[in-house]
């Protein structure tokens, strides 16, 4: 069992397994791009299965890939099968934008994909296109429909929440729980590498920011019910509009920190193990991967650079990687 200074059980990984992305989100990545990883640097199917291995030794039950966005890898649906194969994986679920998930969400279930986490910050078209840069909402709504359908449930929608531009889109997006046994959670913007002006008309600076305090008075004519917590529902803070199918949840680093029950590591697709989301230390295994090391110590020294929380009130922001590149 992995345990960090902290007396908190790590039973969650989180993968990249691409940095790359097929849309270029304002708060994510600059419009023109990121320098990508170099192909070679890229852990293999083989290496991300043999981590995969190495941390289910250690208590490790519940996988989530990410990416950039995972299924622009050729290999993804070779990866899931594989992961969902290891013996003491439990929970092996994914987080995408959508774009690419209507032809290919039933491959992915009958792989041993548990679940979806799908992107939405906009139900309107022309603000997808705007926030994504070139993205279709169709294709994304699609996914959504075709991950249902496959099975891939409960189903999360991921809504970043930016002050002068989607914030009075919060009620029709939280309705969406009315009509479908969905998962939608909003979640504050983090300031990871996403300072610079996003263009395309888009807020700047300090507008961007909405608390989680003012998402709850944008919902308040729902008169939303807490819901009982539950670690499967990981940081978000879940409520329920009475008589939703679905709920409404959401995730504030900021507005109400949630550190104190991470159960979380990373692994971000060049092979670097990161035990917090929000503080720029890491420790590369790319090498002892490929010298056929014993990964299990290099797992336990990560975990023993767990901080017991992030420093954003501080001002202490990551600097080194974008969020695609971290895996989020």
């Amino acid at each position: 069992m992995l345990i960090d200074p902290f007396g908190r059980a790590i039973t969650y990984l989180r993968i990249s397994i691409t940095d790359r992305c097929n849309l270029r989100c304002a708060y994510c990545l600059p419009a023109s791009g990121t320098q990508w990883l170099p192909r070679e640097d890229l852990l293999s199917t083989d290496e991300i299965v043999r981590v995969v291995e190495a941390a289910a030794n250690l208590g490790v039950s519940k996988i989530r890939l990410t990416g950039g966005e995972p299924l622009v890898r050729p290999d993804a649906l070779e990866i899931v099968g594989r992961i969902a194969a290891i013996p003491g994986i439990h929970d092996l679920s994914l987080t995408t934008n959508g774009i690419l998930l209507e032809k290919i969400a039933k491959p992915l279930a009958a792989a041993g994909l548990k679940r979806v986490n799908i992107s939405l910050d906009t139900l309107d078209a022309d603000r997808f296109r705007r926030v994504t840069r070139f993205g279709d909402f169709s294709r994304a709504w699609n996914g959504i429909l075709a991950a249902e359908a496959a099975g891939l449930t409960p189903l999360k929608l991921n809504t970043v929440v930016v002050g002068s531009f989607n914030a009075d889109e919060l009620p029709a997006l939280a309705r969406l729980t009315l009509d479908h046994p969905w998962h939608v959670r909003f979640i504050e913007l983090m300031p990871v590498g996403n300072q610079h002006d996003w263009g395309n008309g888009l807020p700047t600076g300090e507008r961007r920011y909405v608390s989680v305090q003012e998402m709850h008075s944008l919902l308040s004519m729902f008169k939303l019910q807490p819901e009982s917590f539950q670690i499967s529902n990981g940081p978000a803070r879940t409520f329920r509009i009475p008589g939703a199918p679905g709920t409404v949840g959401f995730i504030s680093p900021l507005g109400e920190h949630f550190c104190e029950n991470c159960n979380r590591l990373r692994l971000t697709a060049d092979g670097r193990l990161r035990a917090c989301l929000l503080v720029d230390n890491e420790l590369c295994i790319r090498k002892a991967l490929r010298q056929g090391q014993p990964l299990e110590p290099l797992l336990e020294q990560a975990i023993q650079r767990k901080p017991i929380g992030h420093e954003l009130v501080q001002h202490h922001y990551p600097e080194s990687r974008r969020m695609a590149q971290i895996g989020g």
